[in-house]
């Protein structure tokens, strides 16, 4: 294992080679999971776990599960990739701090993915604008708004904390709706939008770890990793410690 006070050595890797196999991890909701995918065969193995406790608790045993799947072990994995945020506080360090410690541990890069645009993926060429909630708590929703444009989503709206009713009103046409800020604002979605409001299936309302994986193998292609020492958490605003924290001093 990489020493605390030495960089990982990823100069020995070959990171312009065909077959590049990508792990990545999503933490941005309850329920996260792992994947795995192949720069030939696509997506390899992935699996779900739906978090009532921690994270940290399953995380490491879903990385174990998804290699089996892939029968695969970790050495084979060229990148690690992760849901960078944002999300929940929690997760979202969790993730991060899992991916950080299997590149410490193999040597090799990292690369992150915005978790609402990896979360758009789940709905590639719908011909209506895609909005994304997740809850951010204080009544308020992590949002953004992605367009299907030729072979890829556009941010109409980059992630933001907002009051849904602001988000609600700031929005026309048709709209595709999906995250669980929905089922926590669907009274408010159905009043201001009536018909014109698409609510997405269950099955498709949390952030996939396989396109996570997928964008991440993109990523790697291109070169762009993560610094896996100064890298920290996509959080947009502080959490409700710091805020707690900052009005009593």
């Amino acid at each position: 294992m990489t020493e605390p006070d030495q960089a990982p050595d990823t100069d020995r890797f070959d990171y312009n080679r065909n077959n590049m196999k990508v792990l990545a991890v999503e933490t941005s909701t309850m329920l996260g999971g792992v994947a795995v995918v192949d720069d030939e065969k696509g997506l390899v193995a992935e699996t779900r776990l739906n978090v009532k406790t921690t994270h940290s608790e399953r995380l490491m045993t879903a990385v174990d599960n998804v290699l089996k799947q892939g029968e695969l072990i970790l050495s084979d994995i060229d990148v690690f990739g992760v849901a960078i945020g944002p999300g929940s506080f929690t997760g979202l360090r969790i993730g991060l701090s899992t991916v950080k410690g299997l590149s410490y541990a193999t040597g090799k890069k990292i690369v992150t993915v915005p978790t609402l645009e990896a979360f758009a993926w789940n709905f590639p060429f719908c011909p209506h604008q895609v909005c994304l909630m997740l809850d951010a708590r204080r009544s308020e929703v992590y949002a953004a708004v992605f367009k299907w444009e030729d072979s890829g989503f556009r941010r109409l709206l980059p992630e933001t904390s907002i009051k849904p009713e602001d988000l609600l009103k700031s929005l026309e046409g048709t709209v595709l709706f999906a995250g669980e800020g929905v089922s926590l604002y669907n009274k408010k979605i159905a009043d201001i939008f009536k018909e014109r409001a698409l609510i997405a299936p269950p099955q498709t309302m949390v952030p996939s770890p396989a396109n996570v994986a997928m964008l991440g193998l993109e990523k790697a292609k291109n070169g762009n990793y993560a610094d896996s020492w100064t890298q920290v958490p996509y959080y947009i605003r502080r959490s409700e410690a710091e805020v707690k924290w900052s009005e009593k001093v």
